[in-house]
């Protein structure tokens, strides 16, 4: 049966104890729990072993890792009479797919559950066999809204299959298929409107990649070359093309590894048993293979999978089948960075164009020896295909499956639904990842640190700021090591003069690019001495100390700047390091620069243009947010409202009803251009993380609750809230991606695009660990006044 959830709460009196306390919800919390969508999901499902089962396991992992308060997604199972599985909680309902009966009652279960919304099918004819007529009636007896995945598209249907299509879609809201081919034939040959169709790629496993050798080294196989393939085995695999191919291989590459990695499928088994296994054995024993073929006949956990693919030098995929739509172990494969040679099935046609990887003809063994010879003699083109693999899977993270499947779901759904997005843990990996003994790295190829590019100013000084922020919210004592690092290059990029080169290379010396442009870098700097003279009571004193030397010097000549940002990150640095005790020599400098920033305002603003400069460029909010810090400090009125006036005018160019597009540099935003928002791709993680900053503080001074909805909102966009619908940040790594461009996620996880998520991540944080402690001071005041009318 299909279980409504419930609540355990029961009317009348209740012990008062710590759980009832915890159980307490705030009045948006309660409003959020009634506005979850119940989804079903017919499927079949772990610990049956297929494809699909896998799939839909991951998919609603990553859907209920996504969001939260939004879905409520229960399962029902497919099942014959004599095949039983046991199931998690998640699993409410059984449909028997032989038995005509389980299709009646699972409809008329659908029907009577006021709270489901929406059924999710995921459909492939092996499943229902020679039940599709029982399965259109359930269809037609079924009173939601019903969206059908086809995890197989037929071409060339014959006149039974097509009007079993027909009926199904007469039936259904709409479609998921995994490929544009999948998704032209279900137009062209079924007569579907693509209106009613999405394609969502097969999801796939964001993974570290990790170096091939630490893995061949934990495998046992280091020195060896190690072609693969896996999943479920059966005929269909074609085992026996790369059988065959391996004499060829072999010559030129004695070393040459051949994996099979996955147990014979479970319908194989019933059918006919290890028959297929067996005469796969016999021929690698009659072509004398024995040392250059491995078996791996387990079913194997994910981690233990994403493991072997990683140390993989060439993935192969090769079936019998041109009709086979999709392959999640093609996907799984290219995703952990392997150069794939397949067989041209429609899912590898589309991927391996312009380098993606290599198709050859089915079951020829001639030309996959061929190619797999090329690429092991070609590291560089094996770097190149994996490379453009990575890039062209990047937006089939299971992350954006969710996010793809959620914004179908909406269409579907309670019109009053949000989409609660999840925050991700806070995670310094990458971070640490790209700080040696020395400083933090500049750049980095995917996320892997590119020492060569050297060191910046710009990105220790924001790295500083993001581990003091941390340190404050936390109280991790490992965060010191790293305070202290990010300071002493600091302190290293100072001169005498006090001011700071920003340009340092992997042999630690000063370059070539440090001769002009610095003071933005020097703004950056003393912002970040000051964050960390302002958390004086926390960090050590000796580190205190140093830094307030460093940034007095570094004062000395901050008169003479005139750049926007430069002047705004230097007020906001004199701001916090006079949080507890101000100068009055450093008030004045706030009210030097500030004057500075005020005169090019009334130079530029009018009517229709709020603004400093003529046009707006990179880190807007800096700039506002700068002249609040002033009026913080001076209670100048005139700061006041320029800070005001001006932050409003950016707010209103960068934000929808829902969702931030902060201004591209594709071009900027110029007063004289009426429409922006044509502007498609270009924002950067770093004006997403500065925007979030500057609405902390305009929020802390105004308590305006509309600065922290959009603080919410700006968030969103690094977890899949913009014109892509896809992540910035990588959870897997902790490191956030360089850029969000038109078409297409810049996968590099630099110093600059990586420290911005964080600081923004840390901000939102700041303000949730707040929210916490002031719904606990209510729980707290609750059970005082219910102890105290118990008492009474």
């Amino acid at each position: 049966m299909i279980n409504n959830v419930r609540s355990n709460h029961k009317d009348g009196y209740v012990a008062i104890n710590e759980t009832v306390f915890s159980s307490i919800k705030t009045p948006e919390q309660k409003k959020k729990n009634s506005n979850r969508s119940e989804i079903l999901i017919i499927t079949s499902y772990p610990p049956r072993e297929c494809g699909i089962a896998t799939y839909s396991q991951d998919l609603i992992l990553a859907l209920n890792n996504k969001f939260e308060n939004t879905f409520d997604i229960k399962i029902a199972a497919l099942e014959t009479k004599n095949h039983k599985y046991n199931y998690g909680k998640e699993v409410v309902s059984i449909l028997e797919t032989d038995n005509e009966n389980s299709y009646r009652e699972l409809a008329d279960e659908i029907n009577s559950n006021t709270s489901l919304e929406l059924v999710l099918i995921q459909h492939e004819f092996g499943l229902f066999k020679t039940n599709e007529t029982d399965f259109v009636q359930f269809l037609r007896a079924t009173e939601k809204s019903i969206i059908i995945v086809f995890h197989t598209v037929l071409p060339n249907p014959d006149s039974l299959l097509k009007k079993n299509i027909a009926q199904i879609n007469a039936n259904v809201d709409s479609f998921i298929v995994m490929t544009n081919n999948s998704a032209k034939l279900l137009h062209q040959d079924y007569g579907i409107t693509m209106e009613k169709i999405s394609v969502i790629p097969h999801g796939t496993h964001l993974v570290k990649h990790t170096d091939k050798e630490v893995l061949k080294e934990k495998y046992n196989l280091l020195g060896r070359k190690v072609i693969s393939t896996f999943g479920l085995l059966s005929s269909g695999k074609s085992i026996e093309t790369t059988l065959d191919a391996m004499p060829a291989i072999i010559e030129k590459n004695p070393d040459v590894l051949f994996l099979i990695i996955g147990k014979t499928h479970p319908s194989v088994v019933l059918e006919e048993g290890e028959k297929y296994r067996h005469s796969l054995e016999q021929k690698i024993e009659t072509l004398g293979l024995q040392d250059h073929v491995k078996f791996i006949n387990s079913f194997l956990p994910l981690e233990e999978l994403l493991d072997y693919l990683q140390l993989t030098d060439i993935y192969l995929f090769t079936s019998k089948d041109p009709n086979q739509a999709v392959s999640g172990t093609f996907s799984y494969a290219i995703s952990c960075g392997c150069p794939v040679i397949s067989t041209p099935i429609p899912h590898a046609t589309e991927i391996v164009q312009n380098k993606g990887g290599i198709t050859i003809d089915f079951e020829n063994s001639e030309q996959l020896a061929t190619q797999v010879t090329l690429l092991l003699d070609n590291p560089q083109l094996c770097k190149e295909i994996s490379n453009n693999g990575i890039h062209k899977m990047a937006p089939t993270a299971w992350e954006n499956s969710a996010i793809a499947h959620a914004t179908l779901f909406k269409r579907f759904l309670n019109k009053k639904l949000k989409v609660n997005y999840i925050k991700p843990a806070i995670n310094l990996n990458h971070l640490k990842e790209l700080t040696t003994s020395f400083a933090m790295i500049q750049f980095s190829i995917i996320n892997k640190p590119d020492l060569k590019s050297g060191y910046t100013l710009d990105d220790n000084a924001r790295a500083l700021v993001a581990i003091c922020q941390n340190f404050e919210l936390t109280n991790n004592l490992d965060d010191l090591t790293y305070i202290d690092q990010y300071y002493q290059f600091i302190h290293f990029c100072q001169q005498e003069n006090g001011t700071f080169l920003n340009y340092v290379n992997e042999a630690k010396k000063f370059t070539k690019q440090n001769s002009e442009n610095l003071e933005d870098s020097n703004g950056r700097a003393i912002w970040a001495l000051g964050f960390i003279i302002s958390l004086s009571d926390i960090l050590p004193e000796i580190l205190i100390s140093k830094a307030r030397k460093t940034m007095q010097s570094a004062l000395t000549s901050a008169v003479q700047m005139h750049s926007t940002r430069a002047m705004a990150f230097t007020i906001k640095g004199i701001y916090y390091g006079g949080k507890k005790e101000m100068l009055v020599e450093n008030k004045m400098l706030i009210k030097v620069l500030a004057n500075r920033l005020v005169q090019m305002y009334r130079h530029e603003s009018k009517a229709s243009w709020h603004w400093f400069e003529s046009y707006m460029t990179y880190g807007n909010s800096i700039l506002p947010e700068a002249m609040l810090c002033a009026y913080l400090t001076t209670s100048e009125m005139t700061y006041k409202e320029v800070a005001n006036e001006s932050f409003d005018f950016l707010l209103s160019k960068i934000f929808t009803k829902n969702s931030i597009k902060v201004i591209s540099n594709k071009g900027w935003l110029h007063n004289d251009k009426a429409v922006y928002m044509d502007v498609i791709g270009g924002e950067q993680p770093i004006d997403v993380a500065y925007t979030i900053m500057a609405l902390a503080k305009f929020y802390d001074t105004f308590k305006n609750n509309s600065y922290q909805q959009k603080m919410e909102i700006a968030f969103s966009w690094f977890l899949g809230n913009n014109h892509l619908h896809q992540i910035i940040y990588n959870p897997c790594t902790g490191g956030c991606y360089d850029g969000l461009e038109d078409k297409y996620i810049n996968l590099n996880q630099g110093a600059e695009s990586t420290v911005s998520y964080l600081m923004a991540r840390l901000t939102v944080e700041k303000y949730r660990q707040q929210s916490v402690t002031e719904i606990k001071k209510h729980h707290h005041k609750n059970r005082h006044n219910i102890a105290v009318t118990i008492t009474t």
